[in-house]
């Protein structure tokens, strides 16, 4: 029973690692790639949509990004919402599709990516945290329940405390090499 709350727990673990890495590649280094709008929303005729599913978004320069959208009734309102979006850029369109130019990052701008980077890592380590609460919490009933020793709950806290300690190493390093390559130059 204590193998099924660490398996569970490690799985949890890495979900939260892998959703990391997800929203670091949303955040603008300085090179082009289509990741920097999976978290830019259209309202597509009611419905909000991630632009991935309304256009073909490619890279055919290192620093711009080419949007085009398969109904072109849709410009205007993927124009909106990338300007309405935290991305920082301006897109232009003329009329078939829509270009962001990335510019080269300020030293200003960078700073405020690393800090961007810094709570994505602190909001996985929090989600980290509470993978471990549930676990051990799980762990405290099996013993309630007579389930388990008392002893059995102190091992398999000390195993939980370890894999928690290991996934938080892992996001620390992912956070690093994120960190790394926005101040890349």
């Amino acid at each position: 029973m204590i193998n099924e709350v660490l398996t569970d727990a490690e799985s949890r673990m890495a979900k939260a690692v892998d959703a990391l890495q997800r929203d670091l590649a949303t955040v603008r280094t300085g090179r082009a790639t289509p990741t920097l709008l999976d978290r830019v929303v259209v309202d597509y005729y009611g419905a909000p949509t991630p632009i991935n599913q309304m256009a073909n978004v490619s890279v055919p320069e290192p620093r711009l990004l080419v949007i085009q959208p398969w109904d072109k009734g849709t410009i205007g309102s993927i124009e909106k919402a990338i300007q309405k979006s935290d991305i920082g850029l301006t897109p232009t369109s003329d009329g078939i599709v829509i270009r962001l130019a990335i510019p080269a990052l300020t030293e200003e701008r960078r700073k405020q990516m690393v800090k961007q980077v810094h709570g994505f890592v602190e909001e996985a380590k929090v989600a980290l945290r509470n993978v471990r609460r549930d676990s051990m919490g799980q762990v405290k009933e099996m013993v309630g329940e007579k389930m388990i020793s008392e002893d059995d709950q102190r091992r398999a806290d000390q195993r939980i405390d370890e894999l928690t300690k290991k996934f938080v190493e892992e996001l620390e390093k992912v956070g690093k090499a994120k960190e790394h390559e926005v101040l890349e130059v």
